[in-house]
């Protein structure tokens, strides 16, 4: 089976990659599990707040927001808010400077979130430019448009053997052969092992395990219209989840990649230090899980051409930005395979192609 394109990774880099190429050739993804999203992409915050992260990681979700703002009820309105205590005063200067966020009175936060504790929370800032990310739907339309456009999506296909063809590339899974002019290898905590199987040299990317804790709505509170609460310096988060609270440790541990799972010390400790900000203890937990978020050596995204083979394509290292600069990256990804002029510019492209590692 030939195609334009093959692509390796089912996550929302390999769907997004999936609707934009569909618009220039014929595009076959492989996802080695039995659904789309299944690893980090399916275990997501979901939050949208374009300020958040490396300067290039801003400017692609920057760019994405034209994108969000035309798809109807891909977003809803979060806020952010960020919470400072006695001794962390360089580290809340910091977050909100970078994310653009006006102090405010405790009083006033606590207006918002009742539970804040005066005697931990020394100080507080709020904005409200971060938006949940209706992330099943985002990923959908996505999958739905490549689907539309003739790609073909192949699930339990983990690539076994790649192999370079004199046409480009030959992918093996335990039933079928593939190949393709394009390789892209968008697969997510794993593409330092694809890179390899392929023959090409891997860059250094680190999956890093994240865990989640799910929690009932503390003291009954309507959590509904509460933003989503950091700790500065991103020691713990809290995010409203139907009716529920989402509360992570906000880690990241090294780890190889693997189907990721929470590890209770840390669970607890995280839990620990959202406690310290907040009057009602935790006393119950509905769920737990853990993901994967992988970086590259210099924590930014990795879009572009391997510097030894232009048809082997890295789409690589979103970190825990990957559905936030989805747009964006893929329109990229998809500019540069099939050599069209990017609206991106010079200094971002420059920023993200895995040259830079050479």
């Amino acid at each position: 089976m030939h195609t334009d394109f093959l692509i390796i990774g089912g996550g929302i880099a390999g769907v997004s990659a999936a609707a934009r190429l569909s618009q220039h050739g014929k595009v076959t993804l492989l996802e080695a599990e039995s659904n789309l999203a299944h690893h980090a992409s399916g275990r997501s915050a979901a939050l949208y707040e374009p300020r958040y992260g490396l300067a290039p990681v801003v400017e692609l979700s920057l760019a994405s927001g034209d994108f969000f703002r035309a798809l109807p009820n891909v977003l809803s309105p979060r806020g952010i808010m960020i919470l400072g205590r006695p001794g962390e005063d360089a580290n809340f200067a910091h977050d909100i400077d970078v994310m653009h966020l006006p102090e405010v009175s405790f009083d006033a936060a606590r207006a918002l979130v009742p539970i804040l504790n005066p005697e931990t929370v020394a100080r507080v800032a709020i904005a409200d430019h971060a938006w949940d990310i209706d992330t099943d739907l985002l990923l959908q339309t996505f999958a739905r448009e490549a689907r539309n456009n003739g790609a073909e999506f192949h699930q339990n296909a983990r690539a076994t053997a790649i192999s370079k063809t004199a046409k480009g590339w030959r992918v093996t899974t335990d039933t079928e052969t593939f190949e393709a002019s394009i390789l892209v290898n968008a697969s997510g905590a794993w593409v330092d092992q694809t890179a390899l199987m392929a023959g090409i040299s891997p860059l250094g990317f680190q999956p890093n395990r994240r865990s989640m804790a799910r929690i009932p709505a503390p003291g009954g509170h309507d959590v509904t219209n509460w933003p989503m609460m950091f700790g500065c310096g991103e020691t713990w988060y809290a995010k409203p989840d139907a009716g529920a609270l989402i509360v992570s440790p906000a880690e990241e541990h090294p780890m190889d990649p693997h189907d990721a799972w929470a590890d209770d010390m840390v669970l607890a400790e995280g839990l620990a230090r959202y406690e310290e900000c907040v009057t009602e203890p935790v006393t119950k937990l509905l769920s737990n899980w853990a993901g994967l978020r992988t970086f590259s050596p210099d924590r930014v995204l990795v879009i572009g051409p391997d510097p030894t083979d232009p048809t082997f394509f890295w789409l690589a290292g979103q970190g825990g930005y990957g559905f936030q600069s989805s747009p964006a990256a893929s329109q990229l990804a998809a500019d540069l395979i099939t050599n069209t002029p990017p609206n991106a510019s010079a200094a971002l492209v420059a920023a993200l192609s895995p040259a830079r590692f050479s």
